[in-house]
């Protein structure tokens, strides 16, 4: 073999050598769960170019971006402790257990919404529609056992469809830390519901992005939704506002199904 054969073998050799370290570094780190090792939602950096928005209740995004995540490599798990399927939906894992089997989409984005009352002590206003709607009213102060309780209950009577009659509309041009993208189930699909974990904003382009937090079904860990069209590996989702629909996980909602909480 002459010595440009040994040349191009060694450049082939040094070509597969690299693939095969970003295919192995792909696989068993960066694509891991919380491949940063962030401690909080909040300090997972925002995409460049954007800025934060704090919204018309700024405590409350100020909560959402302080919940906890779960080291990196953790995965999610059912309820009763089996690994969960459809881990690649995975970006980092919400270190907060579950409370009930009942415990899914809409029942997530109500537990956040009703913690981050219940924190600021303003029991009043945790209060959620059943199915029929009727409002159920929490009465139980400061005790932690009769919030969860309740919790529990809401889970058993309430669902996508109950969020959103309760929830009011937003136009996606001013969406806000602590919404929630929802729509209810029909003949054709489940319904589902994420919440808006937090919310940047370029001021040059005009454009929104918003990390997601989902629960699922059956019941399992809560968790950051991972972007996979994102080459960056951020969970980050840049918002098409010049589109009828937004994709996010396995499901897609219409502009009109984002709400919030009056």
């Amino acid at each position: 073999m002459n010595k440009i054969g040994r040349i191009i073998i060694c450049l082939l050799l040094i070509s597969a050598v690299i693939i095969l370290g970003i295919y192995v570094w792909k696989v068993f780190d960066i694509e891991k769960s919380n491949p940063y090792s962030y401690v909080t939602i909040g300090d997972i950096p925002m995409p460049d170019g954007y800025e934060r928005v704090e919204g018309e209740d700024p405590e409350f995004g100020q909560f959402l971006r302080s919940l906890p995540l779960k080291p990196k490599g953790a995965i999610i798990k059912y309820y009763w402790g089996v690994i969960a399927d459809l881990q690649e939906l995975n970006y980092a894992v919400v270190d907060l257990p579950l409370l009930s089997n009942a415990e899914q989409c809409a029942d997530v984005c109500m537990r956040l919404r009703a913690e981050y009352l219940y924190n600021k002590g303003r029991f009043s206003d945790i209060h959620f529609l059943d199915v029929q709607g009727n409002t159920l009213s929490y009465n139980g102060g400061k005790s932690r056992d009769a919030f969860e309780k309740y919790l529990r209950k809401v889970y058993n009577v309430a669902n996508t469809y109950s969020l959103c009659q309760e929830m009011k509309s937003r136009p996606l041009t001013e969406i806000q830390p602590g919404d929630v993208f929802v729509y209810p189930a029909n003949s054709q699909r489940y319904g589902h519901a994420v919440m808006v974990a937090d919310v940047a904003h370029n001021p040059e382009t005009g454009s929104n992005a918003v990390v997601l937090v989902e629960g699922f079904m059956p019941a399992r860990s809560i968790h950051v939704l991972r972007n996979w069209d994102d080459s960056h590996n951020s969970p980050w989702f840049i918002l098409d506002e010049t589109s009828d629909y937004q994709t996010f996980s396995l499901f897609q909602f219409n502009v009109t199904d984002l709400k919030c909480f009056q």
